[in-house]
């Protein structure tokens, strides 16, 4: 059964396939959940048709770019997405209407389709993930380029100014679209990035990672060259070469485009015995491991990027009551408070001084974990964010559509 006009959603997503981004998926099922019409254009992954439906979501796939890493390597992708995503927009027009575009961000291109629609009385929804213009100064030790950074900077502040209503992660965000992009707090709804605890939950250990050593520390996530993980492999040669401490196994979960250079270090750290990267895994081992674990860690160093970002691993970890090992940033303190352990910002050695103290203090590992889990299900779960969503959406939505996107969508074939 269609939506009536005023009800349709085409989400546009790039960082990843539908339905593997986390909070998309969310956030479109929950718009189901609640009358909406949703459609999502991403790209494909291998194992993946053009079109598909997914829990009342209809998806749309364009083939996945080839990931070539560099600056020259991002522009190709994102030019290639844009015409991939322009193409499809299209089609679900043609096939079944929309009224709302809501673009996931990076990148903050998605902004350049919108634009013509606006045109034709659609409302554009700017859901800001991530800061690209601090995210591109992250990959890069020296920075990046000036240019492409100021660039990216004119394309954030072009999506929030087009944008109906802008949709921030979390507090931090909202004072950099109103300080850096001059956007109305009215404009602004927050939408934390909550687990849902009926997929995050505990399971039975895995036995055979639990025999890999005394404590087992866990990480789950992406594994780009901007996510902390090589922090994270230092302090832990730190851990055995430094502290002596071999009494523990760590289990990294997750792909990205930093993972073979992680593999490497590992190698070159001699911490091959102490140390397992996964890879890709299914959600029900992802659940088992880390139900085996005894401290969950998140390394993202402190930067422009991280300081302002909430990391859907840290709520993650307190919904399975894991205490947490973490870098001193702003948002972690607001997110996991006295569930977790923070190392001075960016040292190492800390860190892996923090490790140790929490894997000879069992107590404190459960009292911190129980911390973690009462703030996840009183404040933190993704229902609770669900009611900021569609109070956005009523916003957008008040005005009456306009006469061209209430027609009825055209059929391209039967």
């Amino acid at each position: 059964m269609k939506a009536s006009a005023g009800k349709r959603v085409l989400m546009l997503l790039e960082n990843n396939p539908y339905p593997h981004d986390g909070r998309v998926r969310r956030e479109a099922t929950a718009l189901v959940q609640a009358g909406y019409q949703v459609s999502v254009i991403s790209p494909r992954r291998h194992d993946q048709g053009w079109r598909d439906t997914i829990d009342g979501v209809h998806v749309y796939r364009y083939p996945a770019p080839p990931s070539k890493g560099g600056i020259v390597g991002y522009l190709l992708e994102y030019g290639y997405s844009l015409i991939g995503a322009f193409v499809l927009s299209l089609v679900v027009w043609a096939q079944r209407g929309f009224d709302v575009i809501h673009a996931h961000n990076p990148p903050d291109i998605f902004v350049l389709i919108a634009l013509p629609y606006k045109l034709l009385g659609k409302r554009f929804v700017f859901d800001h993930h991530d800061l690209s213009p601090e995210m591109y100064n992250a990959l890069f030790k020296d920075g990046g380029n000036p240019l492409l950074f100021r660039m990216l900077v004119w394309f954030e502040q072009l999506s929030c100014k087009v944008a109906d209503h802008v949709i921030a992660t979390n507090e931090s965000y909202k004072r950099m679209e109103m300080e850096r992009s001059g956007v109305p707090a009215e404009r602004i709804s927050v939408v934390r990035n909550g687990p849902d605890l009926k997929r995050v939950r505990l399971v039975e250990p895995d036995s055979q990672l639990r025999s890999k050593g005394k404590t087992i520390i866990g990480y789950v996530g992406i594994m780009g060259f901007q996510d902390g993980l090589d922090y994270l492999l230092r302090a832990l040669h730190l851990l055995v070469y430094d502290l002596g401490r071999t009494d523990f196994y760590c289990i990294l979960i997750g792909t990205g485009d930093a993972w073979e250079t992680l593999k490497k270090m590992t190698a070159d750290l001699k911490l091959n015995e102490h140390v397992w990267l996964t890879g890709n895994i299914s959600d029900t081992d992802l659940m088992r491991y880390l139900s085996s674990t005894d401290i969950c860690v998140d390394p993202d160093p402190s930067n422009p990027f991280t300081d302002r970002c909430s990391m859907i691993k840290m709520t993650e970890y307190m919904a399975l009551s894991k205490p947490i090992v973490a870098f001193d940033l702003p948002e972690h303190r607001v997110t996991a408070q006295d569930a977790c352990l923070y190392a001075k910002a960016n040292d190492e050695l800390d860190f892996a001084r923090k490790l140790a103290e929490l894997m000879d203090d069992p107590a404190r590992q459960v009292a911190m974990g129980k911390l973690g889990r009462q703030r996840v299900e009183t404040a933190l779960a993704w229902h609770y964010s669900i009611p900021h969503l569609l109070n956005a959406y009523r916003q957008v939505l008040a005005a009456p559509v306009a006469d061209g996107a209430s027609e009825e969508p055209i059929l391209l074939h039967k």
